[in-house]
């Protein structure tokens, strides 16, 4: 190794080398299983490389003492001068001294660590590695590779090692194809998103003292909680920021919790911020609020495996549980993180210190319009909105993240807007502010990554977000822009009525105790066609009643269903039922319903009539059945026409590509 190397990629493309020793016995996606617990417990061994003998020795005087293990790991650890320490006389050169029994003494060596960062191994199930690659012998060949990679800080500063950590899980994610964001979101994506949740708050994070928190439910590897923590020290020193996280994968977690305790970031308590469990029917931060929340839930994942719990929560709370708002369809939660965060929302009261809250998260499309008015997803984004939370969405630019080039959106919810925002929502389209390449450091694409958002990227779109103004790029709309009613339009069911034998004989089948009743009715109508349903049947019950017979009403059913037809031409058919509420005399045809979807802020009569009426005269309101939706279609607000191209100069085009063709076939056979 050169003597001063502090590029992170040269340390990342150095610690997959390693990673080719593991072909074999490890198939590629399965690479992080050894390599990310292999690089945290050798930047573990770095960091505590000064203050090794100290702790050994403190250990040693404290054995057999009255401390209990609770006890003895605070006292060790402010001996190690870090939130945690190792106690075991061994270290990766000692390691290296017994080839034979290596599995053994790592194990051993893991142990040594206090147990918070027993309990980080334990979630990465790092033992079982252990084994396999004895099994493989191929065990001493690798920690003898990462012994001769230096991790310590004074080589490789904690900024440095978080990029190492999102270069390699960013190649392992890659690897196994995974759901785009489901651990990784690229940095300058957290960059954007930090300085909108940040952007109000000049004042109040200048204040000496401030503490504030922040959650990410859905952290992965723990990449928003080190960039949030970075933004501030780097805008307000003055201020402490303490960041907490949940993930349900345990790898992930156990990278992030290693991460949070290897990097210089403000814990409030003995450093438990990344908790394992899964959000929604795990919540490790019950009863807890926040003042900022961050996530990038993975895109259109299930929640069929916490639907019970989530649905009984739903039935039984409401309103008081996460999940009052409703649900959305079960093969995308993404409206359920935003419920499980909006849930951890402090209130507005600033006589008790308490400033409400403020998200960031990022979505695919679908969250913005899938689900109809009553629907789950309707529901979610009208609660949202008429709640007047929702403060903006930022289209982002496509083939932004690493496994996905679809578009995302990063949508700002808030209970406490700027007065200048209430009863308004922004749009902001920022799908042209990239640069090509996957990163600043590297030009070519990394994945389906192809973009990037640069410098001047991130401070135009913060601009344009600050200022709150009407442009090309920014809409702003009142809240109730986005909802609307959907009606029921009705038209008049019409049947014609006909006796004919063949359904005289299908319904004696069925009613063969109604034979005289039939044959009386045949003889009275005849068997001509009969284009009103209404006078047909008035003629009918006239037999009957002087029968002395009385149907059931299935039997009358029966008996219109198989004796009439559906003819436009026919007269319409009146409501019989003098209970019914429908101000219409008569009874609609299904078939010929229909939907209008009629934004709030028009007259729902008004617009019948003007823009139904006119086209459908026989057509009606049934407004029992009205349903208020609420959809946010961001493409049509943008939308630019482009002119169609010139036929002369389509025509031009296509000439010249065929004398092209026709040159090069020239070419092929001279």
């Amino acid at each position: 190794m050169s003597e001063r190397m502090p590029d992170h990629n040269f340390f990342a493309n150095l610690i997959w080398q390693i990673a080719d020793l593991l072909r074999g016995p490890y198939r590629p996606p399965q690479y992080e299983r050894v390599m990310l617990p292999m690089t945290v417990l050798r930047r573990f061994d770095c960091v505590l490389a000064p203050t090794k003998a100290a702790v050994l020795a403190e250990h040693a005087r404290r054995t057999g003492g009255k401390l209990n293990e609770d006890a003895l790991d605070l006292l060790l650890n402010r001996t190690a001068g870090q939130r945690f320490h190792n106690h075991s006389p061994l270290d990766f050169e000692k390691l290296k001294g017994d080839p034979d029994h290596i599995d053994r003494h790592l194990v051993s060596y893991i142990k040594g660590f206090s147990a918070n960062v027993r309990t980080i191994f334990d979630f990465f199930e790092f033992e079982t590695e252990i084994e396999k690659l004895r099994e493989a012998n191929i065990l001493y060949l690798v920690v003898s590779k990462f012994a001769d990679v230096d991790l310590h800080p004074d080589r490789v500063p904690n900024e440095q090692m978080g990029l190492i950590f999102e270069n390699l899980i960013r190649r392992f994610n890659e690897l196994a194809n995974e759901t785009a964001g489901d651990h990784f979101t690229p940095r300058e994506v957290i960059r954007l998103m930090v300085g909108l949740l940040f952007i109000h708050d000049d004042a109040l994070l200048a204040t000496p003292g401030t503490v504030r928190k922040l959650l990410d439910p859905a952290c992965g590897t723990g990449g928003m909680l080190a960039e949030a923590q970075n933004y501030l020290r780097e805008h307000h020193a003055a201020a402490r920021l303490y960041v907490y996280g949940q993930d349900y994968n345990k790898r992930a977690f156990a990278t992030a919790a290693s991460d949070m305790l290897m990097k210089a970031v403000d814990h409030n308590g003995g450093g438990d911020n990344v908790r394992f469990g899964d959000s929604f029917t795990d919540d490790r931060f019950a009863g807890e609020t926040f003042d900022y929340l961050l996530a990038n839930p993975p895109f259109g994942v299930d929640w069929k495996k916490q639907q019970r719990e989530i649905e009984r929560e739903h039935d039984k709370l409401g309103y008081a549980g996460r999940f009052g708002a409703g649900l959305p369809r079960v093969n995308d939660g993404a409206l359920l993180f935003l419920q499980h965060m909006i849930s951890k929302f402090e209130p507005v009261l600033p006589d008790q210190q308490k400033h409400g809250s403020r998200l960031a998260i990022v979505f695919s499309g679908s969250p913005l319009f899938t689900g109809g008015a009553g629907s789950g997803e309707s529901d979610i984004r009208k609660w949202i909105i008429k709640n007047d939370w929702l403060e903006a969405i930022i289209a982002l630019p496509e083939q932004m993240f690493y496994n996905t080039g679809i578009g995302t959106y990063i949508w700002i919810v808030t209970n406490r807007k700027e007065r200048r925002r209430r009863g308004k929502m922004q749009l902001l389209d920022a799908r042209d502010c990239w640069q090509p390449g996957g990163s600043e450091e590297s030009k070519r694409s990394l994945g389906d990554k192809r973009r990037h958002l640069g410098g001047e990227d991130i401070a135009r779109i913060v601009q344009l977000y600050g200022r709150f103004e009407e442009s090309e790029a920014s809409k702003i709309f009142a809240n109730a822009g986005f909802g609307y009613t959907r009606i029921t339009v009705e038209r008049p069911l019409r049947l014609r009525y006909q006796m004919t034998t063949a359904d005289k004989v299908r319904f004696l089948d069925a009613c063969p105790h109604l034979l005289d009743d039939v044959q009386a009715v045949d003889a009275a109508i005849g068997r001509e066609p009969l284009a009103d349903w209404d006078s047909a049947w008035a003629t009918i019950e006239l037999v009957l009643r002087g029968r002395g017979s009385r149907w059931k009403a299935a039997e009358q059913k029966l008996f219109r269903n198989v004796f009439t037809v559906k003819d436009p031409a026919a007269a319409p058919v009146s409501i019989r039922n003098p209970q019914s509420t429908i101000a219409n005399p008569f009874e609609p045809d299904p078939d010929l319903r229909d939907f209008e979807n009629v934004p709030l802020t028009e007259d729902v009569d008004a617009y019948f009539a003007s823009e139904v009426l006119p086209h459908v005269p026989d057509a009606w309101l049934d407004r029992s059945k009205d349903k208020v939706g609420y959809e946010i279609n961001f493409n049509r607000h943008f939308y630019k026409y482009t002119a169609p191209r010139p036929l002369a100069e389509i025509d031009a085009d296509l000439k010249r590509a065929e004398e092209e063709i026709l040159r090069l076939l020239r070419e092929v056979t001279e």
